[in-house]
């Protein structure tokens, strides 16, 4: 379901966030707003497919969406997890005309959905939207170095464990955290198998990370951060 760009305060300050609006002056953003609309995601829901011709990119401002690409088989792999503030597609501005992946609404969302012929008009009146816009996109390939250099340097437990030591809240030599979505998910976001995700976190037990639903208490952070 669309809606036109009206806002909530916390989607509000989500969009006023995320990488792309950072920087711009009241104008510029309210020039960008007003080349979006809102869209209206049930769980499961598709948003596009591999190869549709690409007209909007994308801004989650509430739930979680899947990226993925699938071979002639039928087999998919996940690309990304986005979650609040998270954008993408926004690289077709100035590339392609298909996306490149296909993307799926994993829960209830949130997006704001920007219309790309009409933000390609808009960098011609004012060209500091595109630069906001190229640093978000390089944050991005940072990003997904990072990622790459994980998948190739880190078992599975020292992936899991990364997460938990940058997600959690410390109190003196304990930590803790609630995850803000079902453990699958995480096995998603880290690029693993659910089995494999199970098997870390029965690694992880023996250096005191309970795990209880999405509940995850760690009884020595300090011990955590020599996995």
């Amino acid at each position: 379901m669309n809606r036109t760009l009206t806002l909530n305060g916390h989607e509000a300050a989500v969009l006023a966030k995320a990488a792309f609006m950072a920087g711009l002056d009241h104008d510029e953003a309210e020039g960008l707003r007003a080349c979006a609309t809102v869209l209206l995601c049930d769980p499961h829901d598709v948003l596009f497919e591999e190869g549709d011709k690409a007209a909007y990119f994308y801004c989650v401002l509430s739930g979680y969406i899947r990226l993925y690409r699938h071979n002639g088989d039928g087999r998919q792999a996940d690309i990304r997890i986005c979650e609040p503030g998270d954008s993408f597609a926004e690289c077709l501005i100035h590339t392609a005309e298909t996306y490149r992946y296909g993307a799926q609404a994993m829960d209830h969302a949130v997006l704001a959905r920007f219309h790309i012929p009409k933000v390609r008009l808009l960098l011609e009146e004012r060209p500091r939207i595109g630069k906001a816009i190229m640093r978000s996109l390089s944050l991005h390939l940072i990003s997904t170095m990072e990622c790459l250099a994980s998948d190739r340097m880190q078992t599975a437990p020292q992936r899991v464990a990364n997460y938990l030591l940058t997600h959690c809240v410390e109190d003196g030599a304990a930590a803790s955290l609630r995850l803000p979505f079902p453990k699958n998910l995480l096995a998603r976001k880290l690029g693993l198998a659910p089995e494999a995700l199970s098997r870390a976190f029965s690694t992880l037990k023996t250096r005191g990370v309970t795990v209880r639903g999405r509940a995850i208490a760690i009884s020595d952070i300090n011990v955590l951060r020599q996995i």
